[in-house]
């Protein structure tokens, strides 16, 4: 635990439709969900707003590559997600690898007896409870920040 920074974090899954928004206690201990916000002008905004609530100190976005590493549309979208983030944010953002928390989270849900269907306006909620979960996990056993940091310039 010595090298773990504390503080809550904000863990955000970047969707087409939706962005699901976690936070995490100072300790880093769990990750629980926020909010899911729609994927319009406002969602920079309120996920701004959303860390300033929360005291955040740090942003990690999830990051989909694909199952070999490699970059997807979406991949794209959370990178350009995570950049206009960090320009508009005084918080430093983090890009963190989530390979699998969405296929998770509808695991997860599925196991809880929820079908996809109702499950629909959450899944984002839990992906993101996932990536960060993750990202908290492997801080705790590396002492090391987890995934890259976002530049805060302007592209």
């Amino acid at each position: 635990m010595s090298g773990f920074r504390r503080g809550v974090r904000l863990g955000v899954d970047v969707g087409k439709a939706r962005v699901g928004v976690a936070r995490s206690d100072p300790d880093g201990l769990l990750a629980t969900p926020v909010e899911t916000v729609r994927r319009e002008d406002r969602a920079i905004p309120r996920v701004i707003e959303l860390s300033a609530e929360h005291s955040a100190v740090e942003i990690l976005v999830g990051l989909p590559l694909s199952l070999r590493g490699e970059d997807t549309p979406s991949t794209t979208d959370a990178r350009e997600f995570a950049t206009a983030l960090a320009a508009a944010s005084a918080v430093p953002v983090r890009l963190v690898d989530e390979r699998l928390s969405t296929v998770s989270a509808h695991a997860a849900l599925r196991e809880s007896g929820r079908s996809q269907r109702s499950s629909r306006s959450i899944v984002d909620q839990v992906a993101a409870v996932v990536l960060l979960q993750q990202a908290l996990d492997v801080e705790k056993s590396t002492g090391r920040p987890p995934g890259t940091p976002v530049s805060q310039e302007p592209a």
